[in-house]
């Protein structure tokens, strides 16, 4: 009776995989999951800044790309002549959808940052702004400005591409770096869990030399740490994760500026959430890589 009951728990045992074979380490533990829960939290942010800065790269690249501004400089008594001159060979350019010439107050509040909303635009020799809204593929931009020094000297026309180019560059390494974060904080967390569990391993030296000497494989004793630690790094990271995006949540949804609405929009959400798989994923690997290495060295 006795025999088979200790077989029905030696059966049970193998079943578990052996997930208890060992004890646990109370502060690596602690450093399994506080690691964990700051490395998840810190990644939170970094996914958040990457998400954010391709949607701003995309914002930018919109809010400029059918768009242009024409600045036309002439005497006094010759602006209105140029400016109607101007009008209408944009009217009649293939690809313009419509134009429109900006008002003083338009160029009031433009100016009103630098100098102020009391600036007397109208006695200053400022040039007259147009706003081209392009249609569909656009125009050409070189057949434009060449019409233009042949009738109208005055004009400069600029098509936003030398300033949309570097902010979209900009927004793109900035969600690269992002991105790099994200990799370093892996590396980190890997690095942290598989010394924690060399520790852990070390700490419980005579407990795996007594397993050996009943019969348990390398692989049996370290599923029996990389399965805890998995556990305890999964839990860390949750938690972690949650208090993460209980901070994005604080942040405005909208606003003014250039880094207004970085934080995560719609299914953005969904992507944090893979955070803590991928954190017991990494702490899976980086508990076996030591434990087997470990493992050798005390066989």
């Amino acid at each position: 009776m006795n025999r088979e009951s200790g077989k029905k728990g030696t059966s049970r045992a193998r079943r578990r995989d052996g997930p208890d074979v060992v004890p646990g380490s109370g502060y690596t533990s602690v450093l399994t999951g506080a690691t964990a829960a700051a490395m998840a939290f810190l990644a939170v942010f970094a996914l958040a800044l990457a998400l954010g800065a391709g949607r701003l790269a995309d914002r930018w690249s919109d809010a400029l790309a059918q768009s242009a501004t024409l600045r036309l400089s002439a005497p006094a008594g010759e602006m209105a002549t140029q400016t109607s001159a101007v009008l209408q060979i944009l009217r009649e350019t293939p690809g313009v959808a419509s134009v429109r010439v900006i008002d003083a107050d338009e160029q009031r509040a433009l100016l009103a940052p630098w100098f102020g909303p009391e600036m007397p635009v109208e006695r200053l020799a400022l040039p007259r702004l147009i706003e081209i809204i392009e249609a569909g593929e656009g125009f050409d931009p070189v057949g434009l400005r060449m019409r233009l020094a042949a009738e109208a000297p005055g004009a400069v026309l600029d098509d936003h591409s030398r300033w949309r180019r570097p902010m979209v560059a900009a927004a793109d390494r900035l969600r690269m770096l992002a991105l790099v974060a994200v990799a370093l904080i892996a590396g980190a967390m890997a690095a942290m869990v598989a010394l924690a569990a060399s520790f852990s391993l070390a700490a419980n030296a005579q407990v795996i030399a007594v397993l050996r000497l009943v019969g348990a494989r390398d692989a049996f004793i370290a599923r029996a740490f990389t399965r805890r630690f998995a556990l305890r790094a999964l839990v860390g990271a949750g938690v972690g994760t949650a208090l993460g995006l209980g901070a994005l949540a604080l942040f405005p949804a909208a606003g003014e500026g250039v880094l207004a609405g970085l934080g995560p929009r719609g299914a953005d959400w969904l992507w944090p959430l893979t955070i803590p798989p991928f954190a017991a994923l990494v702490a899976w690997a980086a508990t076996r890589a030591a434990a087997f290495r470990v493992l050798r060295r005390q066989g």
